[in-house]
């Protein structure tokens, strides 16, 4: 049985977060697995105030967490999220597949991106449940409770945006339309529907986040320009800065 991915990617210093908090990833139940990527659960004790940056996925999250009396549906993050944590942590999320929130929600996914939206149940169906285990049948039973229709389209576009993951030599959107047999404004459509960004804004977020994972090690910043299929150094720096907040080196000496 395969068990969540163990990557980093998307974190920001996660060595940091890690060192200050228990974090984890769950598989959900096997109804729920054609659609999730997984539960991600954070407790804590911080004696004093941490504020945790992620690049987001292109995922819909929903988040209980300590302090919030409902939960919320977390629309794609177009850019650096920041969250504060203090106190006594608990958190406990679901990510979803790219492509696999549609199921649950009738509305275009791109309706939610950038958006942060309340959902109308109480956190404390999920976060008073001490049980871990037990945490994640609350999650499965809220999410099976939410009645997931099967959706062809979704399949389609968990299966392109899990082709870009996987492939670095996905690079230009005309040409992996153009492989995928679908026309450009087809693929953009699909995309806007049940992922809620534009394939071209994928390709470049996988990127971004494989520069930030491989940033912490010794890298060469023009070769891993090169392997990310940029035109040169110059503009991996470029979109690295602009998503990160910081340059490719102050990053990497942040690290150190």
């Amino acid at each position: 049985m395969q068990g969540p991915r163990r990557d980093t990617r998307g974190i920001v210093d996660a060595r940091e977060l890690f060192a200050r908090v228990r974090f984890r990833r769950r598989m959900p139940c096997l109804e729920l697995r054609p659609y999730l990527e997984h539960y991600w659960l954070i407790d804590g004790q911080l004696d004093a105030p941490y504020t945790t940056h992620v690049v987001p996925h292109p995922s819909v999250n929903i988040v209980f967490e300590r302090g919030f009396a409902q939960p919320e549906i977390a629309g794609v993050g177009l850019g650096l999220s920041s969250r504060m944590l203090d106190g006594r942590i608990r958190v406990a999320g679901v990510q979803f597949r790219p492509g696999g929130f549609r199921p649950f929600r009738a509305e275009p996914v791109s309706e939610w991106t950038g958006r942060h939206v309340c959902l109308d149940v109480p956190s404390a169906l999920v976060l008073d449940v001490e049980d871990e285990d037990e945490r994640v049948a609350a999650l499965d039973a809220f999410l099976l409770g939410l009645g997931p229709v099967a959706d062809a389209q979704a399949t389609l576009a968990m299966e392109l945006v899990q082709r870009i993951r996987d492939d670095r030599e996905i690079r230009r959107v005309a040409d992996f339309a153009r492989d995928c047999g679908v026309a450009v404004r087809t693929m953009q459509r699909l995309f806007a529907d049940y992922v809620g960004v534009s394939p071209k804004w994928v390709i470049l977020r996988y990127r971004i986040h494989e520069a930030l994972e491989r940033a912490e090690a010794d890298v060469e910043w023009a070769h891993l320009a090169a392997d990310l299929g940029y035109s040169d150094q110059a503009h991996l720096v470029r979109d690295f800065t602009q998503t990160v907040g910081v340059s490719p080196t102050a990053y990497a000496r942040a690290l150190t």
